[in-house]
């Protein structure tokens, strides 16, 4: 996987990208550097052992209280995670709203009733 990554994610692209990458078959995680994990929500506590043990060319989404840390040490992350995709979450956990959900883009097409001279 060849896709390039921004610097930060806000909350409402997590859930996006999250969804489209997971589909793709990439693992997309949540990191939680503060110990304190954020509601509604499924992360993983930062244990760079345990990291290095996820599917080569996954997603780390890092967060803290405000998300300042983690886009600081973007840099670090990225160097001891080379093989993985490493961003920061926008705002943290302090920005995170635990009901945000994402509706699909469009529902499906409606078939319009075929004529008698298309039967």
């Amino acid at each position: 996987m060849n896709e390039q990554f921004p610097d930060e994610w806000t909350q409402e692209q997590f859930l996006r990208e999250k969804a489209r990458l997971e589909a793709e078959g990439v693992k997309v995680l949540l990191i939680d550097t503060i110990l304190a994990p954020i509601e509604k929500a499924k992360t993983v506590v930062y244990n760079p052992f345990e990291l290095k043990k996820e599917p080569k060319g996954s997603v780390f989404v890092f967060y803290c209280d405000t998300g300042k840390v983690t886009h600081d040490r973007l840099k670090e992350y990225r160097a001891k995670f080379p093989e993985y995709h490493c961003l920061s979450l926008r705002g943290g956990r302090g920005y995170w709203r635990k009901n945000m959900q994402l509706l699909p883009d469009r529902a499906p097409a409606c078939e319009l009733p075929k004529t008698s001279d298309e039967a």
